[in-house]
């Protein structure tokens, strides 16, 4: 009978510890889900802040990877991974070093610089067949972390600073960037290629406000630096509410009738009929424009299209004061107070 007891308490322990181990198995992975979703959640944020040109914090300039990949070229500072098929002693990372060189264990020193991966990866393996250390070596390179430059851009444009790229890209893409160009640029844009302080600059005809089809196939580089140069300036004087200097507004393009309705219109006085714009040439030669005012408004005559630095004059009706000399007026428009109307 103690025999009989024994075997049924043996037995009752098997029967315990059967159903206790799917219990202990379903409760350990109720516990572990809580700890697997923040992982995701973690991995999900850290993949967030890291842009395709290496890691970077949110909030912090992101390096612009192009679209096409075989644009790409190995530039100095970048971290490539090499990997040879069946030979993991010659698979590691390498950075290129500022002569453009990688340097392969019993390989020596390999220039890549300006090259794509599929061009690397075929000079790795040439340098190894000449070395004769592999008959048949099978050679793969990618960009780990690229050195990625700056393109800098000022003058009127939304957020001026410095883009950082790590490929050619095209002029309209850097400048939407830095939130396009303001109301008060002009009408080009100028580029000067490489940082080249004393370097030529290259000026595009580039406009806000319409199609810049002719400067969609410039390119930008890395260390290349873009201006944005503001609209130029005309004078009113004379007989107006407001006299003085205005910007050129939207891609400096401004007519007579505009620059007086910027300068508040002109006084009761004023001899509208008199008009005169004052224009000095590149050449130091000076024109004078008469026009009136009352055939513009009545549609007889057409607005004059005013340039940068032109002065427009509007005489009073019945005196004759120092402005009505060409001398006069350019010396005053020297040093007329400059409006910048947003």
């Amino acid at each position: 009978m103690a025999t009989m007891c024994r075997a049924t308490m043996a037995t009752s322990r098997i029967t315990f510890s059967c159903g206790l181990l799917p219990l202990l198995g379903v409760a350990l992975q109720m516990a572990m889900m809580p700890v697997t979703g923040n992982c995701q959640a973690t991995a999900g944020a850290a993949t967030s802040s890291i842009s395709k040109g290496g890691s970077t914090t949110q909030g912090q300039a992101v390096s612009i990877v192009p679209k096409d990949f075989s644009e790409l070229r190995i530039e100095p500072g970048d971290l490539l991974s090499v990997s040879v098929y069946d030979t993991p002693e010659f698979t590691n990372s390498y950075r290129v070093d500022p002569a453009g060189d990688l340097t392969i264990p019993l390989c020596g020193k390999v220039n890549v610089q300006g090259l794509t991966m599929p061009e690397a990866a075929k000079r790795l393996e040439v340098a190894f067949k000449d070395g004769q250390i592999l008959t048949q070596p099978q050679v793969n390179v990618d960009v780990q972390q690229y050195a990625g430059e700056y393109v800098t851009v000022l003058g009127e444009v939304g957020s001026p600073g410095r883009v950082t790229l790590i490929a050619p890209m095209h002029l309209s893409e850097v400048l939407a960037q830095v939130g396009g160009l303001t109301s008060l640029a002009g009408a080009h844009v100028k580029i000067r290629h490489q940082g080249d302080d004393a370097g030529p600059e290259e000026e595009i005809p580039y406009s806000r406000s319409q199609s810049n089809q002719n400067a969609a196939s410039i390119l930008v580089r890395p260390g290349d630096s873009v201006f944005v140069p503001r609209a130029g300036i005309v004078y009113v004087l004379g007989a107006v509410n407001r006299p003085g200097g205005y910007v050129m507004q939207e891609d400096g393009k401004l007519n007579v009738a505009q620059a007086l309705a910027l300068s508040g219109g002109t006084v009761l006085q004023a001899n509208t009929g008199g008009l005169r714009v004052i224009r000095r040439n590149a050449d130091g030669t000076v024109l004078d424009f008469p026009l009136s005012y009352n055939a513009i408004a009545k549609g007889t005559q057409q607005p004059l299209v005013l340039q940068a630095q032109d002065i427009v004059y509007v005489p009073m009706s019945r005196t004759k004061a120092v402005f009505s000399s060409t001398s006069g007026l350019l010396s005053t428009a020297a040093s007329a107070a400059i409006y910048d109307l947003r």
